[in-house]
């Protein structure tokens, strides 16, 4: 069920999302500290946050790296689901409906993007 649901917005709706943070006018792109181009994990914190305060039905002062979607801001699981895309984009990945389905908080966010290996 929420796998068709997930497809059909997919066909039909766009969230906006900035394509990097910025500081004073210079993109940042944080790296982890081993070498690889993995990101690190306050950069994911900070990029996860930002994108759920982006989003038009959110107080952006509710939100917190352990915020839950549905529980503490209110969101709907149609809500859910455009969060979940504009994450998709701006970490430029696909998550697959099976794991994009459980991903219901920041924390859960945050968890996938960081231990995703092509997370940008």
């Amino acid at each position: 069920m929420a796998s068709a649901l997930r497809s059909a917005i997919l066909r039909h709706i766009r969230v906006p999302v900035t394509n990097s943070l910025s500081l004073s006018g210079s993109a940042v792109r944080s790296m982890s500290s081993h070498g690889d181009d993995h990101l690190d994990k306050q950069a994911v914190i900070d990029r996860v946050i930002h994108v759920v305060k982006s989003f038009p039905k959110v107080d952006p002062s509710k939100v917190t790296p352990d915020v839950h979607f549905q529980k503490d801001l209110g969101l709907d699981s149609l809500d859910t689901v455009e969060i979940v895309m504009a994450l998709e984009e701006e970490f430029k990945l696909e998550i697959p409906d099976k794991e994009a389905d459980k991903i219901d908080s920041c924390h859960l966010a945050i968890e996938y993007i960081h231990n995703h290996p092509i997370a940008n």
